[in-house]
């Protein structure tokens, strides 16, 4: 149920309960204090010569104890009886056993005046004796009298009543204190649901907001319930979970900003420090024979091209990095642009000693959008990790692509020393190098994967890499067939 129904249902209940009971309430005191519903609208007719109706009884004795003779006095019984009537007030007259008179409502109603309460005393009285007869309420006032031949004779005067009327005459104090213990007690539970199920969660929720606003993002947010304040404690925990999860994905970009600098820091000064050492050697005249002089030269000018690709490559990876290489895309045959670079690589390779074997299971119509010149240089990164860690007798390169799903997989693979499987995870993430490949023996910027793994995003595709350690490493490119292509095998 919405926090709106319950608000609404609440301040209803909050209403309508205390008003129900305050009427109920009003309707018991009424009730008490002047007899049912019949007997409140005759209250104000119900005067005789200034004596009213709750005086009926006194008159009554005081009448038949100064003229006795009228106990026996048939016609004064049955005219007293008929102006009674009209109040539901019924005579019964009774000498021992006999009956001398009953009113009309009570003749021949045995089993109601057979079991009245017997002759006690002269002047005795009693009342307030309720009688069930047949589903009928009675109040009875006895009054014990002597005729006029001083024969004990008594008096009965039987008032049918209500038995609600009864009910709650006997009852009022426990029903007055239950209604008001029951308005307390619904007041109570009512707050008190309102306390648990919507004041607690929110207050936990400013807590929480307050924790936030500190950078206190451990503890987590306890909010149960299917309503609007539950899914909104839903929404502040994943909020949670993802601002603490952001958080520490900056620390670690800026841990690896930090390493990357300095890494680049060292790469930069190696040929730098090579320069200025032959540079040093030529201006001492170290350099004294024209042969020495040509390759100090030569090595100065080998170790300022390797700055300046260093500088390229910091340079193309931050570009890509904000997005900002404009790249020309077209459609090209995957075939033919593998086949004319890998004529091109296997010169290459042959001159180094490495065997390059391809198997190209695609069709030439099979056409993929992409950047010649930049898919070329992933194409080419790849293969330059792949021959910085040849150490078999017999290096060897296979190259291969198949079609699978609407997509082009250009696999290469090496039988190299293969990546560690703690680096495999790190090896294209943002930011992050694996550092194993950063040594003396192998050279390189460490950037060559990052910056396929750019490129390859924003040609729609991907890169992942599988490997041994010990037998050698598989990259894998996945790139989309362009929809004008046909899936053909040749």
């Amino acid at each position: 149920m919405s926090i709106r129904w319950k608000l609404l249902w609440s301040y209803a209940a909050m209403l309508i309960i205390p008003l129900l009971f305050l009427v109920l309430i009003s309707s018991l005191l009424l009730i008490v204090f002047r007899g049912d519903a019949q007997n409140i609208k005759a209250f104000y007719e119900s005067k005789i010569e200034g004596i009213e109706q709750s005086d009926y009884h006194r008159l009554v004795k005081h009448t038949f104890a100064e003229d006795p003779e009228l106990l026996t006095n048939t016609a004064y019984l049955r005219d007293l009886s008929v102006e009674l009537a009209s109040r539901q007030i019924s005579i019964f007259v009774r000498q021992g056993n006999q009956a001398l008179y009953a009113s009309t409502g009570i003749a021949g109603n045995s089993a109601l005046t057979s079991d009245l309460p017997p002759y006690e005393h002269l002047d005795f009285h009693k009342e307030s004796t309720v009688k069930i007869n047949n589903n009928e309420w009675y109040q009875i006032v006895q009054y014990d009298l002597k005729a006029a031949d001083d024969k004990p004779v008594t008096l009965f005067l039987l008032t049918k009543i209500d038995p609600l009327v009864h009910f709650a005459k006997r009852w009022f104090p426990i029903l007055f204190t239950a209604a008001i213990a029951a308005l307390i007690l619904t007041n109570i539970v009512l707050t008190y649901y309102m306390s648990t199920r919507i004041i607690r969660p929110l207050l936990a929720l400013r807590l929480a907001a307050g924790r936030f606003s500190e950078g206190e993002l451990d503890v987590p947010i306890e909010v149960e319930g299917k309503d609007e304040i539950g899914q909104l404690g839903i929404t502040f925990e994943k909020m949670r979970v993802r601002l603490k999860e952001s958080i520490l994905l900056q620390m670690q970009y800026e841990e690896n900003r930090k390493e990357l600098i300095t890494n680049i820091s060292h790469d930069l000064k190696t040929p730098i420090t090579a320069i200025k050492g032959y540079v040093d050697g030529i201006m001492e005249g170290i350099a004294d024979t024209r042969e020495k002089h040509d390759r100090y030269m030569k090595t100065i000018a080998s170790k300022a091209d390797e700055l300046d690709k260093l500088i390229d490559e910091l340079f193309l990876y931050s570009k890509l990095d904000m997005q900002k290489v404009p790249f020309r895309m077209q459609p090209m045959s995957v075939r033919g642009l593998l086949s004319d670079w890998s004529d091109d690589l296997g010169f290459e390779l042959e001159k180094n000693g490495v065997a390059l074997m391809t198997d190209f299971e695609v069709g030439s119509s099979v056409l993929v959008q992409v950047d010649p010149d930049s898919f070329k240089r992933v194409l080419g990164n790849v293969i330059q990790n792949s021959l910085k860690y040849m150490d078999k007798g017999s290096p060897l390169i296979r190259l291969s692509a198949r079609t699978d799903n609407g997509h082009v997989e250009i696999a290469i693979e090496d039988n190299g020393s293969g990546i560690p499987a703690e680096a495999m995870p790190h090896i294209f993430e943002q930011f992050y190098r694996a550092e194993w490949s950063r040594n003396s023996r192998t050279g390189g910027s460490g950037l060559g994967l990052a910056i396929a793994k750019q490129i390859m995003l924003a040609h729609d595709g991907d890169i992942r890499a599988e490997s041994v350690e010990g037998e050698g490493t598989r990259v894998i490119l996945t790139i989309p067939i362009d929809g004008g292509g046909a899936n053909v095998i040749e």
